[in-house]
């Protein structure tokens, strides 16, 4: 998920600017802001703001330019990323001058939006920390990222991460798991979360991972996981 704002001060172009986002095939949480003190007032965490330079009654002093600086001085490091959309081009500069990720003129359109979109998100996924999972087994506590693990087994009491290289077994339950991990792994049997990004093909009974290694699917969850697959594929999921 990308969270994503809009800053302008026309409805019209805010309304552009949505649908053009909801267009794309990342999936986007969208907030709305009329004016820069609506924008600094919420403080909002977002990935990706796309913000108009001229914001305010005339239009005129770059309010946008102004509420960049601001959140830079704010998050030293690289988020958000910024793309400017506005109705003029004499401000280029100023916006690289305030690290401006590209610099968009209206009518936007919706071609280069869409390679503009697809590369800043490609730089938010690159920039965010690899997710992982902790868990302990005899007070011997071990960090593994989900990337590594091909799926997880219920094996009585204990929980047996099936990874890339080995194996690692500790106390859990796997539907605390399930709920923890949901969107990238899907429970396709009592006894087996998947990692989705690891499922190279399936039928109504088993699914294949990656490496050939065959596991059981739930008459009951069949049609549950194509959903979750294909969602997660849209998405741009993968190893």
């Amino acid at each position: 998920m990308i969270r994503t704002a809009i800053c302008d001060d026309e409805p019209a172009a805010r309304a552009c600017l949505s649908s053009l986002i909801r267009a794309q095939s990342r999936p986007c949480e969208i907030v709305e802001y009329a004016s820069a003190g609506e924008c600094l007032d919420e403080g909002r965490e977002v990935d990706l703001l796309f913000l108009d330079i001229e914001l305010g009654p005339g239009g005129e002093g770059g309010d946008g330019l102004a509420l960049a600086r601001t959140i830079r001085e704010r998050t030293p490091g690289s988020r958000p990323v910024i793309v400017f959309v506005t109705g003029y081009d004499r401000y280029v500069f100023d916006a690289f001058d305030v690290g401006a990720f590209h610099y968009l003129l209206k009518p936007v359109d919706e071609e280069k939006f869409a390679r503009v979109f697809a590369r800043a998100a490609a730089q938010i996924e690159a920039e965010r920390p690899a997710r992982t999972l902790t868990l302990q087994m005899a007070g011997v506590s071990r960090t593994v990222p989900l990337e590594s693990i091909c799926y997880i087994e219920s094996s009585n009491h204990k929980v047996v991460l099936h990874l890339r290289d080995g194996e690692f077994a500790c106390y859990g339950k796997i539907r605390d798991l399930e709920a923890e991990l949901r969107g990238r792994f899907f429970r396709v049997h009592k006894g087996y979360l998947v990692n989705l990004a690891w499922v190279e093909g399936y039928s109504k009974t088993e699914l294949t991972l990656a490496g050939g290694e065959k596991l059981v699917i739930s008459k009951y969850k069949y049609q549950d996981f194509v959903k979750a697959h294909l969602r997660f594929l849209r998405e741009g999921g993968g190893l």
